[in-house]
């Protein structure tokens, strides 16, 4: 009797002879590249290290592109970014031992934005392995911890024919919902040796779907059809999964008013009559969700940025869909559903089939948003809101844009309107400097179609400086933001506001404009007033490009210390 599967896995002749006769000069870095493009990779990133050199040699006999940063965590922001705008897996190409650890940073990002990164590092030859302390340039005595605790998954590969698999499986790993990093390193020895192995073809890495057990999907479903207040919180999970279709069908079903997370941005509408926007750092906000008597929260942890700084105390019933099992619970009861946004919010729509009608909450959600208006109003911060909006004018709607940790950015998370959802993204999940230029690069390689916009303060952008390089040398459609107020702006006013003064926040700086134009990069300085019409035709020029406003921009309050 034949199987099905026994037709699949026959090998045809053609496969047969070339499996047989596999050409001359090939070795462990070949079959690294040949795995990546049987995987389904087009692009991968790194910086070659003297361990590595079997696998950037490699590349050349490739057909994947390679597009090469200066320092390594740049190359991992890179790496982060593209995986967002995809979808997909983004190779990223390390050495051992300090180009492996300068890549920590951005993958603690990608960790925390749930981004499928496989970074592939050497290591010191085989004999080397295992703490052995025999010498070696750049050894460790266990360089995988030093991811094991950032990363989804560790693969060690210790043998030729080992590779395929632990790339595979790696591969698998970062696409599993929820998406993140994970980690494979080869000894340099089995990079460099020759194999006789037959090229790799066509893998299969697929993840299975993780899908909501129809019992709490049921017991969901009768809370939000019988919620007399219900509302919705929408994370970052929403855009991961590209399922913002489907929370907006969900949303008008029901009448229930959105708030979008800062990793949520474009979820939902921004204009909504249903939308609360991202106002989550508002007490008028967090107030409005805790009198829901059923709370819907998809694709997030309600960690302390989405808590307004875990103030936030729910009083109704809280359903959480989450794909990360640990975070189910993690700071607040609920009845927890561990599936992906998507297939969670098909499986509401699917069971919730009579609309729920409640003329009253638009009028509830323009209410608190008047609040919320008449509160920044107050503040004398005009300034601000002139800036964001001529950055919102000036950006096309279909441009993403990335956005370092800076005063500007902290504005952005609340106030901006994404339009698109996985538009607007930032360094929120982690928190570190220097985020901004080179995840725009990375997007730029992922869709050359649009322009990027790149937003940081001065302090933020001298991480980052170096790629200014890789912008020019590869004409990727980026502009630069940078917004010199001439030091660590946000840490400056925490310090003032808790110590009555700052410390260690000033910072010399260069002439961003002239360091631009050394590099082959035009440059302009520009003015609160003027950066509308700058910046956009610095977008619609190709290649890159960076715009300099010279301003101190200030926060507005917060409220969760009130």
């Amino acid at each position: 009797m034949t199987h099905d599967h026994d037709l699949v896995l026959r090998p045809t002749p053609r496969q047969t002879e070339a499996a047989l006769n596999p050409p001359p000069g090939r070795n462990g870095g070949d079959l690294v590249m040949e795995t990546l493009a049987g995987l389904g990779a087009t692009t991968v990133f790194g910086l070659p290290g003297q361990h590595a050199l079997g696998m950037f040699d490699a590349l050349r006999r490739s057909s994947l592109s390679y597009v090469g940063f200066r320092v390594e965590n740049n190359t991992g922001f890179a790496a982060d970014a593209y995986g967002r705008i995809t979808g997909e897996v983004a190779p990223l190409l390390l050495s051992t031992g300090p180009g492996a650890l300068t890549s920590l940073a951005a993958l603690q990002e990608a960790a925390a934005g749930s981004s499928p990164v496989l970074a592939i590092g050497s290591q010191v030859p085989v004999a080397g392995l295992g703490g052995g302390r025999h010498g070696y340039l750049h050894e460790l005595r266990d360089q995988q911890a030093s991811f094991r605790d950032i990363v989804k998954s560790v693969h060690t590969v210790r043998t030729a024919s080992q590779i395929p698999s632990a790339v595979a499986a790696a591969w698998e790993s970062a696409l599993t919902a929820p998406h993140g990093p994970v980690w494979v390193e080869i000894p340099q020895d089995v990079l460099l040796a020759e194999t006789t192995l037959p090229v790799v073809t066509a893998m299969d890495a697929t993840p299975e779907e993780v899908v909501p057990r129809p019992e709490l999907t049921a017991v969901a479903a009768d809370l939000l059809s019988r919620a007399e207040r219900p509302a919705i919180i929408a994370g970052g999970g929403v855009v991961r999964s590209d399922a913002s279709g489907k929370l907006r069908a969900l949303a008008e079903l029901l009448d229930a008013p959105v708030v979008t997370t800062f990793g949520g941005k474009g979820a939902f509408p921004w204009e909504h009559p249903l939308s609360l926007q991202s106002w989550l750092e508002d007490r008028h906000t967090t107030d409005f969700l805790e009198d829901a008597d059923v709370l819907l929260v998809v694709g997030s942890g309600l960690g302390e940025l989405s808590s307004n700084y875990h103030t936030f105390k729910p009083r109704g019933r809280v359903i959480q869909i989450e794909a990360d099992a640990g975070k189910l619970e993690s700071n607040h009861p609920a009845l927890g559903i561990h599936a992906d946004a998507r297939t969670a919010l098909s499986a509401l729509l699917e069971t919730i089939d009579i609309p729920r009608e409640d003329a009253s909450a638009p009028e509830r959600v323009a209410a608190v948003l008047g609040k919320v208006r008449e509160r920044i109003a107050a503040q004398d911060l005009t300034r601000e809101q002139q800036v964001l909006a001529a950055v919102r004018e000036a950006l096309p709607d279909a441009s993403p844009s990335f956005w370092d940790m800076t005063i500007l950015a902290y504005w952005a998370w609340s106030a901006f309107d994404a339009r698109r959802p996985n538009t607007m993204h930032s360094a929120q999940g982690a928190g570190g400097l220097g985020y901004g230029f080179p995840a725009a690069l990375g997007a730029a390689v992922a869709d050359p179609s649009h322009p990027v916009l790149a937003v940081s303060g001065d302090g933020g952008a001298m991480y980052s400086i170096a790629e200014l390089a890789t912008a020019k040398q590869y004409g990727l459609n980026v502009t630069w933001l940078i917004v010199d107020d001439g030091g660590y702006g946000i840490l400056r006013e925490y310090m003032s506001d808790a110590f009555g003064e700052a410390t260690a926040t000033e910072l010399a700086r260069p002439d961003f404009v002239a360091l631009a134009e050394s590099f082959g990069v035009p440059g302009v300085r520009t003015t609160p007033e003027t950066l509308r019409d700058d910046l956009a035709k610095a977008l619609s020029e190709p290649g890159p490009s960076v715009v300099v406003l010279p301003a101190l921009l200030r926060m507005f309050a917060p409220t969760h210390q009130v």
